[in-house]
């Protein structure tokens, strides 16, 4: 193994040393307390730490750091007491994560460090946010993000090198290519000879390090980064390296031939530069028995803390807590000067508000700059907020989430349209396991706004007409808003953007152009979870959201011997459930429309829920009406028959008389 010192000094080249023993000396323990089930399960990184190890020493302490399970030595080279690791890997409440993840599952701002997810691919597109929000903030930062070669077949790969590349982000994506993705070897994970060759398909200079060789992975990386911090661009960097012991303990390593492992075994990232170390006078056995001492010290000590520490206790209310950020409402009262205006009106005064009272917020999109999206809200936007933080983006919904959340959690807001929500499909995984669950794992809030374009009656048929808020109600952690006015529109929104808390908009399409209302011309909030009482009455109670609730309204304007509650939800995520009661016992009988297909819509979870609740005081059974169990149709004809308009009447009608 050839080492070049590079004139590094003597305390340095010990220092890396003591930095890449102790991951190894630590999972050497591990191993020993799996074996004795002190803990439950271990990804090893041996043979692999000097990676870890030279990435973060030649990076800046204030600059982020995203690894992966096998990264140890990013967190052992931050210097984060060992007793929280090993509370973490117990599910201590020392730990990171309060007992509620495992592993490497977690970030710490203390420490720039933002832990992986099992998906593994999204934390690319995060690296994306962080790096953006450096060039927002002219920070001349690097962000360095791992993942192995498995992890480059995923789209999230692909589309996050892209955005880098577009954007020209301070990215350096380190890919650890250590022969297998768990027991695929590389020959069936791409045809290409080095991951590395892929960098030139997205116009980005790449590297290829030898992964084994601490000094050539510290000494390259903090060059590349130096060159990085003054000149903004994303850098591909493949390390070649082996994985020694199992994807995970349990797995074994049986499928790699012994002649492999035999060679790689030569290539001991640690007894090799110890042995270089001893060979340039720099280090001795006695130093080596004293710092290998030192280190062992810590760990058994730390360990006894960890181990000494009360198991969790369980308590539902912390549980429920940590759910969300905490977010304290703050009203903010319209002028009496008002204006009629259309629904997409409301929302594009909403945003362009917003924009002006937070000068952190940044808008992304397809088509959203100078066209001005594709129902042109965003007109004029880039002219008054500039390309910064009004952005075009790539068709990648998966990666552009994943910014959104980046840019969170360095401090900056976003607002990402989905064109049309039916688009969302391709962002799935990291809204309803990224920007949901950050803040439950490990106190991180994802101040994330998606605006859904949805709703069919404008014949747009299966891919640009869904529905699909259950989707989301259904995942603790986001926020979901459904408004049917355009006061209601623009105040909710200007609450979702004040909210540090993941929100789902959803903006009806036909609503866009078709409802017009008064509207206070300036600034104003609306609080999530209330509630609009539209009509009042006392035979039936409807409940309804969105563009249903127009239809609600129609029907009853021809059935004027039907008096009717009619309650619009406004949101959907918290859910103004004291409403429904009150008005269910005044009345006694209960129906809900929605324009979602009826199976597993929301309206079964609100009908579940009168039953429970308000059970002795009904009349008739609680009524649900939704969308054929289709998808949404294209012809016009077909289309009316799948909406439940004209059910809902015929239902209200029974319900009444029953």
């Amino acid at each position: 193994m050839d080492f070049q010192i590079n004139n590094l000094d003597n305390n340095t080249l010990l220092n890396l040393y003591k930095a890449l023993l102790k991951p190894r000396l630590i999972e050497e323990k591990m191993l020993i307390l799996l074996r004795q089930g002190k803990i439950s399960k271990w990804f090893s990184g041996i043979g692999q730490e000097a990676i870890a190890v030279g990435v973060t020493l030649a990076l800046d302490k204030d600059e982020y750091i995203l690894p992966m399970h096998r990264n140890l030595g990013v967190f052992t080279s931050r210097n984060i007491p060992l007793y929280r690791l090993f509370g973490q890997w117990q599910g201590k409440a020392s730990g990171f994560t309060k007992g509620r993840d495992r592993s490497f599952h977690f970030g710490t701002q203390d420490y720039k460090i933002v832990g992986m997810i099992s998906h593994l691919g999204p934390q690319l597109g995060v690296a994306d946010g962080i790096a953006l929000a450096s060039k927002l903030n002219s920070q001349n930062h690097v962000v360095a993000v791992f993942t192995g070669e498995g992890g480059t077949s995923e789209g999230d790969f692909h589309e996050a090198l892209n955005v880098a590349s577009v954007w020209q982000l301070p990215v350096l994506f380190c890919v650890e290519n250590n022969g297998y993705g768990l027991s695929t070897p590389t020959n069936e994970q791409y045809n290409c000879q080095h991951i590395a060759d892929k960098g030139a398909g997205y116009g980005m200079e790449s590297h290829i390090i030898d992964g084994n060789n601490v000094l050539e992975v510290y000494n390259r990386v903090r060059d590349i980064a130096e060159n990085v911090r003054h000149n903004p661009r994303p850098i591909l960097v493949e390390f070649k390296t082996f994985r020694m012991r199992g994807h995970e303990e349990a797995s074994g390593t049986k499928y790699v031939p012994q002649e492999l492992m035999d060679s790689w075994a030569l290539n001991d990232p640690v007894v090799n530069y110890e042995a270089f170390l001893k060979g340039q006078g720099i280090l001795s056995e006695s130093d080596v028995t004293s710092i290998k001492e030192t280190i062992l010290n810590e760990i058994n000590e730390h360990l006894d803390i960890a181990f000494a520490e009360e198991d969790i206790v369980p308590n539902k209310t912390n549980e429920l807590d940590d759910v969300y950020k905490k977010f304290v409402y703050q009203e903010v009262n319209g002028s009496y000067e008002t204006k009629e205006v259309r629904f997409i009106d409301a929302i594009s005064e909403g945003l362009k508000q917003s924009m002006e009272r937070h000068p952190n917020l940044v808008i992304m999109g397809q088509d959203i700059a100078e066209y001005g999206g594709a129902f042109k809200i965003t007109e004029g936007f880039l002219e008054q907020f500039g390309k910064e933080r009004v952005r075009n983006t790539p068709i990648c919904e998966s990666a552009i989430i994943e910014t959104a959340m980046g840019l969170s959690i360095a401090g900056i807001k976003s607002v990402v349209e989905m064109q049309f929500a039916d688009f969302v499909t391709s962002g799935f995984n990291p809204v309803v396991n990224y920007l949901a669950k950050s803040h439950y794992r490990w106190s991180q809030n994802a101040d994330v706004v998606l605006r859904m374009p949805c709703g069919g009656g404008v014949a747009a048929g299966p891919f640009h007409s869904q529905t699909n808020e259950a989707w989301f109600t259904k995942t603790p952690g986001l926020k979901v808003v459904y408004p049917a006015f355009p006061y209601d529109a623009k105040g909710l929104l200007n609450t979702a953007m004040n909210d540090p808390n993941p929100v789902l908009f959803f903006e009806h399409k036909g609503l866009y152009r078709s409802i017009r209302q008064d509207v206070p011309t300036d600034y104003y909030t609306l609080p999530f979870g209330k509630a609009s009482i539209i009509r009042e009455g006392s035979n039936i109670t409807i409940i309804s959201y969105g563009a249903a609730v127009h239809w609600a309204l129609e029907t009853l304007d021809r059935n004027p011997t039907i008096k009717a509650d009619v309650i619009d939800l406004r949101t959907l995520q918290p859910m103004d459930t004291e409403a429904i009661y009150a008005s269910v016992k005044k009345t006694g009988k209960a129906i809900i429309l929605h324009e979602d297909s009826l199976f597993g819509g929301i309206a079964s979870d609100i009908s579940a829920l009168i039953m429970e609740n308000c059970f002795q005081y009904l009349d008739a059974p609680v009524i649900r009406v939704g969308s054929l169990e289709t998808p949404i149709p294209f012809a016009p004809q077909l289309e009316t028959q799948y909406l439940p308009k004209n059910r809902f009447e015929i239902a209200l009608n029974e319900l009444f008389k029953y």
